[in-house]
């Protein structure tokens, strides 16, 4: 079974403590973070506040910093095993014990994305794990929400960040969105979320007799995913467990007869789920009791739509992993996904902290010829040693990229 251990079994977290301090001073970047959290106003920047998990869980809040070089002293000097980024407040967060009204004034609206909560629908991992054949999952999440967020609510700036393990994130930059009460935030993912109940809620899908349209589009992304994902990839309804699960979310009588019977006599997943398409014309016909108009679609649903954790988005006061940080378990980098190819994001290919100051060293020893020390390395190639950014130097380089935009775009 591929798991998430393919993540860690290339990178040693020992090496990490070493590693790390070289990272921020070579490759964070830390002037385009001071690009995108100042939106063109330093105050928004100098009241944000971040905080530090230190060696050995030591956690520091309410950090605070006056531009991107404060930041990069300040990091490289705590030099952090993780960096989370909260919300801007009514002063700076590091004079926050001497200040008489200090609260939250704004944040990114964000959303939190966990496999894990995918654990009762995955059948190849559980907890922490990840594999090639459940990273779908997130692809299909990604998808939903980014249409969701961009056309029935017309936001723009839209920053999707892999985790560095085994999820997503997404923070909302757009002006509209950074001001938003926690009661609007709270309106916003109740209007995404689709999926409700606890792990003994049987049925934890319930669709309208006339789907709204962002359903519908939601129904589509999902469908073109579903096939591959479940019934190959996830091969879901091969245990009668599982087949327990589509059976208990029927509530008419008759079309839970149908689909014990045509479950028993099918072999595989697909067959099993190309006999539960006939459920409306042989079992759930019009004045059975219960019926469900969609019972299909809430099946795939419950199997596949993006399960939100309400209290990451409506929250001001809650903290969220920021970009580019290393995960101290894999040694991944958080980079930024492309929208655009989010298809052939691969979690598995993302570069490791290892990786990368390898790749520097190997690119510096390529600008000297052999037994050339830099001593007496002519002036223009003493010019091209240093003029190259050090990010350009690894495979990191494309995210720097796609961040770049991203704060471009911003305005």
């Amino acid at each position: 079974m591929e798991i998430d251990s393919q993540l860690e079994d290339s990178f040693d977290p020992s090496v990490y403590p070493d590693l790390l301090p070289i990272y921020y001073k070579r490759l964070f970047p830390f002037s385009l973070y001071h690009k995108w959290l100042r939106y063109n106003d330093d105050k928004l920047f100098i009241n944000r506040e971040f905080s530090f998990t230190l060696k050995d869980d030591v956690y520091l809040r309410y950090q605070s910093f006056k531009d991107g070089e404060d930041m990069k002293k300040e990091v490289i000097q705590k030099c952090p095993h993780k960096i989370d980024i909260g919300a801007v407040y009514s002063c700076r967060p590091s004079d926050q014990r001497t200040a008489s009204n200090f609260h939250p004034l704004e944040k990114e609206l964000v959303f939190d994305i966990d496999m894990t909560d995918y654990d009762e629908v995955r059948t190849c991992c559980s907890g922490a794990d990840i594999c090639k054949k459940c990273w779908p999952f997130m692809t299909v999440a990604l998808k939903i929400l980014d249409r969701a967020l961009r056309e029935d609510f017309g936001f723009n700036h839209l920053l999707w960040v892999y985790s560095g393990r085994r999820g997503i994130h997404c923070w909302v930059c757009d002006k509209e969105a950074r001001e938003l009460s926690p009661a609007a935030r709270s309106a916003i993912v109740e209007y995404l979320s689709v999926i409700k109940g606890g792990e003994y809620k049987a049925k934890k899908v319930h669709l309208p007799e006339t789907l709204h349209p962002s359903l519908k589009q939601a129904d589509k992304i999902i469908s073109k995913y579903f096939e591959d994902l479940m019934l190959n990839k996830q091969d879901f309804l091969a245990t009668q467990d599982n087949c327990e699960k589509i059976i208990a979310m029927c509530l008419d009588q008759n079309g839970k007869e149908f689909l014990k019977s045509s479950f028993k006599d099918s072999k595989s997943s697909q067959e099993k789920w190309e006999t539960t398409n006939q459920i409306d014309d042989v079992a759930m016909q019009k004045g059975a009791k219960n019926r469900s108009k969609h019972f299909l679609t809430e099946v795939k649903f419950q199997l596949c739509y993006p399960r939100l954790d309400i209290n990451v988005t409506k929250g001001l006061n809650h903290l969220l992993k920021a970009p580019f940080c290393v995960h101290p378990k894999t040694g991944r980098v958080c980079v930024p996904i492309d929208v655009k190819t989010v298809d052939s994001f691969d979690p598995f290919s993302v570069p490791t902290i290892s990786s990368l100051c390898k790749e520097i060293d190997e690119y510096d020893a390529s600008l000297k010829e052999v037994n050339k020390p830099e001593d007496i390395m002519d002036e223009g190639e003493k010019s091209i040693a240093t003029k190259i950014e050090d990010y350009n130097k690894t495979s990191m380089r494309t995210s720097i990229e796609i961040f770049r935009k991203f704060v471009k775009n911003l305005g």
